[in-house]
């Protein structure tokens, strides 16, 4: 029975460090590297052309979505950092705009794990939907 204890306080114990863990904006805000969309195991990267004002219309969208907010930077300063949440244990997922001539650059990625299931590029293609119907 102490076993079962202690698996359960160990679990808390992940949960809480996945939810609470601090995050380092020199580590998550940094420019994305996008040749070309590309979809992989843990994330996406997105081009879109967007003309000017992309970016701050990304902004918009994006925090929109529910626990989704302004991790670092702003659509002023050119890029952006969004930090979105799952919605049970609260796993963090970073997405890094930013607006390069007429393209808008998304770099979207899973903090823990080595997979995202797809997640983080099913939400930056539905902004990107949101983007192209503003």
């Amino acid at each position: 029975m102490i076993f079962i204890w202690l698996i359960a306080i160990a679990m808390l114990g992940v949960l809480a460090y996945v939810r609470l863990a601090p995050s380092d904006p020199e580590v998550w805000h940094v420019t994305p590297k996008v040749e070309a969309d590309k979809t992989f195991r843990n994330g996406a990267t997105r081009r879109v052309l967007t003309g000017g004002g992309g970016l701050k219309k990304l902004e918009t969208i994006a925090l929109t979505e529910p626990r989704t907010e302004v991790f670092a930077g702003s659509s002023e300063s050119g890029m952006i950092t969004f930090v979105s949440r799952s919605r049970l244990v609260g796993y963090p997922d970073y997405t890094t705009a930013m607006q390069v001539g007429e393209d808008l650059l998304i770099y979207a990625r899973s903090r823990f794990g080595r997979r995202d299931f797809g997640v983080n590029a099913a939400r930056v293609d539905g902004w990107i939907d949101a983007l192209v119907a503003y």
